[in-house]
């Protein structure tokens, strides 16, 4: 079963988070590649505040959160399953590259249905990209 994207305002979850530096290349590129099928969420490119809201999840399946950014600054991310918080993280985004910050949460934390995941920049210039996935 595949998801579609979908991308509008929100993003977290609870797990296991990881954040590191991407080569400096990444700034001004890209900072996340489109995730591939296991892709449910794909924001590209955004500043400042933002998030998604999605229509599905899958709850017998791993929930991965990833955020990407650059600019100076930071970003605290949350998600929301149903309403609860299940997840939050923060990454610190360099003013010369790209960092990025991960959170995978175990099957069943995100349940069935829509979820939301936010990102609140500490400033309007921060530059961010999201992904959520569920690996098969």
């Amino acid at each position: 079963m595949r998801r579609t994207e979908v991308a509008c305002v929100a993003m977290m979850a609870l797990g296991s988070a990881v954040a590191g530096v991407v080569p400096a290349y990444a700034a001004g590129g890209v900072l996340l590649p489109h995730p591939g099928p296991d892709g449910l969420v794909w924001v590209e490119e955004r500043t400042g505040d933002g998030g998604v809201v999605s229509g599905g999840a899958h709850q017998g399946l791993p929930t991965v959160l990833t955020v990407a950014c650059e600019g100076g600054g930071s970003v605290r991310v949350t998600m929301e399953s149903q309403q609860v918080e299940v997840g939050a993280f923060a990454v610190e985004c360099p003013a010369g590259g790209a960092a990025v910050g991960s959170l995978t949460m175990d099957a069943g934390v995100v349940l069935p249905g829509s979820f939301s995941v936010a990102v609140d920049a500490s400033t309007e210039t921060v530059r961010w990209a999201l992904t959520v996935t569920q690996p098969e």
